[in-house]
């Protein structure tokens, strides 16, 4: 659990990385209630972007993307709706993003898919 653990916050330091070089302005990492975690909340123009980050060294359990399946969908919408009442923005334009991070042999390749839902 702890390997996996810290290949996760690799995934989304790069991620993060790769959000900034894109002009993207990060406005919280890590987000947590009751109905679940959102990774990574960032600016990209007039757009509030929800990003997930999956992260995988190897394909054995499928892709990055599969692992966000509806389950994982209707808690991250719960989470958004919830953060978007707690800050007063229900009204803003919002996007919500994955980001895959492959690593292999200490490399790493950033698969960003834009409106996942």
């Amino acid at each position: 659990m702890y390997i996996r653990h810290e290949i996760g916050k690799l995934g989304e330091e790069l991620a993060v990385k790769y959000l900034e070089k894109e002009k993207y302005e990060i406005i919280e990492r890590n987000f947590e209630c009751k109905q679940g975690e959102i990774d990574i909340i960032a600016k990209d123009k007039t757009e509030l972007v929800f990003i997930e980050v999956k992260t995988r060294t190897n394909n054995i359990y499928g892709t990055p993307i599969e692992a966000v399946n509806i389950n994982k969908t209707k808690h991250l919408i719960k989470t958004i709706n919830y953060y978007l009442y707690l800050k007063k923005l229900e009204n803003e334009y919002i996007r919500i993003d994955a980001i895959e991070i492959y690593i292999y042999n200490h490399k790493f390749k950033v698969n960003h898919i834009k409106q996942i839902i």
